[in-house]
């Protein structure tokens, strides 16, 4: 079967509001995933890329990391934004390669393992059920987004950093206001100057932690990244502060996004809801197809070193191709009714973390949260319904929603 190699209806791609509308955006979805799932993307603004829509084609790309390479457009931003970052600098574990990125993730790898993940369970525990309190204490209706997903996240991973809980409103409203650059609610002001504030300021946070960090090492992970060394030579101000701004926002928006989803998954599923609290041991399946129905992680790119084909379609070298996570995910050819959320999905074959090497370094700690956060809930929940209507963030790269009002009871 042959197949256009542009489809209008991949602009959707570089469209923040498109991700507002999970009915259109998944509509559109499955129409390219059938009629163009490799599409070439042409609209002002941005470089040209190809949108990739089949979770095999996905997979694929992933899998060759030396044909198909992060560096130098990792995400799809603006060709101004692009610009914007190069001027600045920065080199994240997503902006990297191997042997780069193999040595740059090893930095912080240790704090992931599951040895350091059991150590941690404690604390990610004990935060569950605080915020599953203050739950209580909001008198039974709450925007459950704004009062507890972003919050719960957050503190477990500035516990991990070794943050003092002072700053953490302040790291909230920078990360908030990364991702939301796209969203009139979030943002920072209207114009790239002013937006690109919440970068800097967060950079200059960073700065100090690691001058701070330096003069008087302590036990947490902010100390690991500050005080490493790569072929015994510190890491830069700039490659320091960059693996801050990974950790301290990856760790956190995509988290948050998933817990929210979730639970609003389980309000319009009772029949799921009912489901995991007579049979708690589908926790685990049920926080992977929270993952899956969420996706927060919307898409990275790559860049083909070569001339290469994807289903049939060339891709010339120098080329870059966005891998939609949010379509891979919903792939009728890998997922049985994947419309459906199902808490007893299995196998759930999702994306949603990447695939290859650079696989989410922190998907252990993720899940762990999604399923401590809902093993202290659910068993204390009598009723719960939407209070409102619940909005999501207008973002192209990693969000969920923004409001989730909820009214509840709890014992």
């Amino acid at each position: 079967m042959s197949h256009p190699v542009a489809d209008g209806a991949a602009a959707v791609f570089a469209d923040p509001k498109a991700y507002t509308d999970e009915s259109r955006l998944h509509a559109t979805l499955a129409h390219l995933r059938v009629t163009a799932p490799v599409s070439l993307v042409d609209v002002p603004d941005f470089r040209p890329f190809w949108a990739i829509t089949k979770h095999a084609d996905i997979m694929a790309i992933e899998r060759d990391d030396a044909l198909f390479t992060n560096s130098p457009r990792p995400v799809l931003m603006t060709a101004e934004a692009d610009a914007q970052q190069d001027a600045m600098g920065i080199s994240t574990l997503i902006h990297m390669d191997d042997p780069q990125h193999r040595v740059a993730r090893a930095v912080g790898a240790d704090w992931f393992r599951p040895r350091a993940m059991r150590a941690l369970k404690v604390r990610v525990d004990e935060l569950a059920h605080t915020f599953v309190d203050r739950m209580v204490e909001a008198g039974g209706e709450c925007d459950f987004v704004q009062e507890v997903a972003v919050n719960f996240p957050l503190y477990v991973i500035m516990s991990l950093l070794g943050l003092p809980e002072s700053d953490f409103p302040r790291m909230l409203k920078y990360t908030q206001e990364l991702f939301g650059s796209d969203d009139e609610e979030l943002q920072r002001g209207t114009t790239k100057e002013e937006q690109g504030m919440a970068l800097f300021e967060m950079f200059t946070y960073f700065n100090e932690l690691t001058a701070a960090r330096r003069a008087t090492p302590t036990e947490d992970l902010a100390s690991a990244i500050s005080n490493a060394r790569i072929d015994g030579e510190p890491l830069s101000d700039i490659d320091t502060v960059s693996y801050y701004v990974i950790i301290a926002t990856a760790g956190h928006d995509t988290t948050s996004a998933t817990i929210s989803g979730g639970l609003q998954a389980l309000i319009e599923n009772p029949d799921q809801l009912q489901r995991l609290r007579d049979d708690p041991a589908l926790m685990p399946l049920a926080t992977e197809e929270m993952i899956r129905w969420v996706t927060p992680v919307k898409e990275f790119m790559r860049t083909a070193r070569a001339d290469t084909v994807v289903r049939g379609v060339p891709i010339a070298a120098g080329e870059s191709v966005l891998l939609s996570y949010v379509s891979a995910n919903r792939d009728e050819d890998i997922f049985v009714d994947p419309f459906r959320f199902d808490i007893g999905r299995d196998p759930n074959k999702h994306i949603a973390f990447g695939h290859g090497v650079h696989f989410c370094l922190g998907a252990a700690l993720a899940r762990m949260e999604v399923t401590s956060f809902f093993s202290a809930l659910i068993p204390r929940l009598r009723s719960i319904e939407l209070a409102g209507r619940a909005e999501h963030v207008a973002t192209i790269f990693v969000g969920g929603l923004k409001h989730l009002p909820i009214r509840y009871s709890l014992s």
